[in-house]
């Protein structure tokens, strides 16, 4: 007699990547409205935090730096950044964020910020700061590093907004 195949609702990965595809899909199509992605948010977000090369800043935000390249061309193209010199090294350009970049990003927040209150409004009240930091619990330890393999796994091809 065979064991009965566990249901795909109590298997972690599972969860993980049905909830992760969701909500990366429904903040993609509310982030329309501000003509980003959810990537490209991510990206200017982080790079009002400082000067960051690209390379830093993909190492930042986690991308490989083939997608950093194609989104930052992407985001210069559309006026939303520009690669400047660094102060601080004069070899080096880094990722600065143009006005027009800071009003998508202003617009942007307040997207994320709706689409995760009304995501979590779906929990109870009780559970939801635990949820969260429950996440941060794994991201902070044990899922923070992906572990080496023999066959590379991709990440899907949008990156939640920071």
């Amino acid at each position: 007699m065979h064991a009965s195949p566990a249901r795909p609702e109590d298997q972690l990965g599972w969860l993980l990547s049905t909830v992760s595809h969701a909500f990366t899909t429904e903040l993609t199509a509310a982030l329309e409205e501000a003509a980003v992605t959810p990537r490209a948010h991510c990206v200017l977000s982080v790079a009002l935090q400082g000067e960051y090369t690209q390379g830093a800043l993909a190492q930042a935000i986690g991308l490989d730096k083939t997608t950093m390249v194609v989104t930052i061309d992407a985001l210069e193209r559309g006026g939303l950044v520009e690669r400047r010199p660094s102060a601080t090294d004069r070899r080096a350009r880094v990722i600065g964020v143009t006005d027009a970049g800071r009003e998508v990003v202003a617009e942007g927040e307040r997207i994320v910020a709706q689409i995760q209150d009304e995501v979590l409004a779906t929990l109870p009240r009780e559970h939801r700061a635990a949820f969260v930091a429950a996440l941060q619990q794994l991201v902070n330890g044990r899922l923070g590093t992906p572990v080496e393999c023999a066959h590379t796994v991709r990440r899907k091809r949008s990156v939640v907004a920071a």
